[in-house]
């Protein structure tokens, strides 16, 4: 058996699977974000340690007497967040989160003083990657940059904890914006770029890789048996990826989490930084892969539920039975958008409202502008790389039907949902572990999941009108965000 935990934005979760890495139950813990200024997000690390606690002992008390058949323990986590510790270990501030927008400025400093340096970081420098934030830090709280010794990603923050080694995997250095794709090695040029210091960076390993032994300490707080192995493991996305065989040049996903991504793996790197993708290392050895990478992915639907005060089911229910004559246009904007924009100042709107307008419509027009949104990602994607013919649903997003279909329709393609599709980057995390112990092969782990939900494509009709105006909206908003209101 392995134990797989994300550390996700909205939640902690983990998973416990069989010899096989078929998932046998999981659990969550529920974390919160923090806004302290517009445009701002951050966590504080603290809190995921305790929610890993809360959620694996949860799954535990739910399958009694499966310690002692445990293998070993993967992780996975949101990508990009910057964890930034002293010399005691000790979290100096909040992580800074992949939406967090403070280091717009910076970004825009970086691209103009050595547009260079995106060719060998695989994407222009985005405001979510850890290096801007660094430069950001350096300016405006110059006592936090003076005391940083490691800084780490999400997922590694929590190894530390689990094994107390500083370790990472290709895919989370790629999202730091300090890493050489094609080298696949930390850059000193991107350091000198940047203020970041080298050795605060940790040891990049495979995601298949053992990066320490489960501590005395940590074993007590899961209640597992110390000693067992933890894989290094990978980014969420990298992660999402091995949960459903997308390691082999030319497979692929789409996800539909808090953000989205349409994911390619590829054999080769292949940077293309002007089309606002990015082109990272993969978690594998001798692979890496093409993602286009929207801040907003199914999130939209949550924060419209939060608004109206109904839940997510009961707005879909309601969607269904939309005046689809009388629907708005949505941007789904809510927290800036990197592909295609690269736009952190960007904002949702709604357009087009009327006396005739209802909760069903609106909701029916966030589900167009969520697969709007992945139109302008799979044209950035197929500019560089061929998509698969067919590609699979994961996250939690991917339980709507109707989302689904309004995707298949508006892209032309076909959409499978696979099964266990909401579990994503935790039981490719459990994979992980299962291949560092010699259980899993790559082989193995290169066979997509069943299907359980097949869409096809019906009828677009509707929609090559309402793109051409979502988009034409994003390019005339732009002009007004900035004025004083």
């Amino acid at each position: 058996m392995f134990i797989g935990i994300d550390i996700g934005t909205s939640a902690v979760k983990a998973i416990l699977t069989d010899a096989d890495c078929h998932p046998l139950g999981s659990a969550s813990s529920a974390l919160a974000i923090s806004h302290p200024h517009p445009g701002w997000s951050e966590q504080h690390p603290e809190d995921w340690w305790r929610a890993v606690q809360t959620a694996v002992q949860a799954l535990l008390d739910q399958h009694p007497g499966v310690t002692s058949h445990i293998r070993g323990l993967g992780l996975s986590g949101q990508m990009h967040g910057t964890v930034l510790l002293d010399r005691d270990d000790a979290v100096i501030r909040p992580a800074i989160l992949w939406n967090d927008g403070r280091s717009a400025a910076q970004c825009l400093a970086l691209q103009k003083y050595a547009p260079e340096l995106a060719n060998v970081a695989g994407v222009a420098p985005m405001t979510g990657f850890a290096a801007p934030k660094i430069i950001w830090l350096r300016a405006h709280e110059p006592e936090t940059y003076a005391r940083i010794h490691k800084l780490l990603l999400p997922k590694d923050y929590i190894g530390l904890q689990l094994h107390g080694e500083y370790v990472t995997d290709p895919c989370d250095a790629a999202g730091t914006w300090v890493y050489d794709e094609a080298a696949r090695d930390w850059s000193d040029a991107l350091c000198a770029a940047t203020g970041v210091q080298r050795h605060w960076l940790p040891e990049v390993r495979d995601g298949s890789a053992i990066a320490g032994q489960l501590t005395a300490n940590a074993a007590a707080a899961l209640g597992l048996p110390p000693g067992l192995p933890v894989a290094t493991g990978a980014a969420d996305a990298a992660a999402g990826a091995v949960a459903v065989g997308a390691v082999s040049s030319g497979s692929g996903f789409l996800s539909l989490g808090t953000s989205g991504q349409i994911f390619v793996a590829t054999g080769q790197y292949r940077a293309a930084p002007g089309r606002g993708i990015h082109s990272f290392a993969h978690c594998l050895p001798d692979t890496w892969f093409q993602m286009a990478a929207m801040l907003n992915g199914a999130r939209p639907m949550s924060w419209f539920s939060e608004i109206t005060g109904q839940s997510v089911g009961a707005l879909l229910d309601q969607a269904e039975s939309a005046r689809t004559d009388r629907l708005p246009l949505f941007l789904p904007y809510l927290t800036g958008e990197r592909t295609p924009h690269a736009d952190s100042a960007i904002r949702g709107a709604f357009y087009g409202l009327g006396n005739a307008t209802g909760r069903a419509e609106m909701m029916r027009a966030v589900l167009d502008a969520i697969a709007y949104s992945f139109a302008d990602a799979r044209d950035a994607i197929q500019a560089v790389t061929p998509l698969p013919s067919v590609l699979l649903a994961i996250g939690g997003g991917s339980r709507s039907d109707l989302l689904l279909q309004t995707i298949a329709d508006v892209l032309g393609q076909t959409i499978h949902r696979g099964t266990d599709a909401e579990v994503g980057p935790a039981l490719g995390a459990a994979r992980l572990s299962a291949m560092s112990v010699g259980a899993l092969t790559l082989s193995d782990i290169a066979a997509p999941p069943p299907v359980s939900a097949v869409f096809s494509p019906q009828d677009n009709t509707r929609h090559a009108s309402r793109l051409t105006a979502y988009r034409a909206l994003y390019e005339a908003l732009k002009t007004v965000r900035d004025l004083p209101r």
